[in-house]
């Protein structure tokens, strides 16, 4: 009989000598303070990733609207197709995004408005076909002297799904679209 009496008060024993014991407290704390400090962590680092590409595409598309604006852009796409044309106001803008970006999956579209009113300068619907690529069709009309002109560039930004759910893809193969447009008129220049 003693035996059964003895079992549960050596349990009781351990039981309390385990939870008197604080030699592991801390790692204990940090489990509990860990896992949401770094989800915190990473969730922060990518929204500065997608806000900092958001504004250097900004301002690399401003800065290469400007061959347009001017009119260079049309001098030099005089005795070239469009998509040559188009190649070439791609180049300019890849001049300017030196980093974060491959330039090859740049989508540009340059239109011409008929008035301000009309000018579109919202985010475009994207279609994709089976292997995920964009088959959207994006023109190149940089237009003439006087002319509003439209320049949108967008570009798919790889995120990844974050801790705790925290997600920032807008598109439904789990990128996230950052896009880039300005509207002017044409300055008076001289043609060439």
């Amino acid at each position: 009989m003693t035996a059964t009496h003895v079992e549960p008060i050596t349990q009781r024993r351990r039981w309390r000598a385990f939870v008197a014991d604080r030699k592991g407290a801390t790692a204990v704390e940090f489990a509990l303070i860990g896992a949401p400090f770094l989800a915190l962590l990473v969730a922060i680092i990518q929204s500065f990733l997608v806000f900092f590409a958001q504004q250097y595409l900004e301002t690399a598309v401003n800065q290469s609207s400007r061959t347009i604006l001017t009119g260079q852009e049309q001098a030099l796409a005089q005795n070239l197709t469009q998509a040559q044309a188009q190649a070439q106001f791609a180049s300019a803008v890849c001049s300017n995004l030196v980093i974060l970006f491959d330039c090859s999956k740049l989508m540009i579209d340059v239109q011409v408005a008929g008035s301000w009113s009309s000018a579109n300068t919202g985010v475009p619907t994207l279609t994709f076909d089976s292997n995920g690529n964009v088959t959207n069709t994006w023109q190149f009309n940089p237009g003439k002297q006087s002319d509003i002109v439209v320049v949108r560039v967008m570009y798919q930004w790889p995120v990844f799904m974050g801790p705790l759910g925290f997600n920032l893809s807008n598109l439904a193969n789990g990128n996230r679209l950052i896009m880039a447009s300005t509207a002017f008129m044409n300055e008076a220049y001289i043609n060439s």
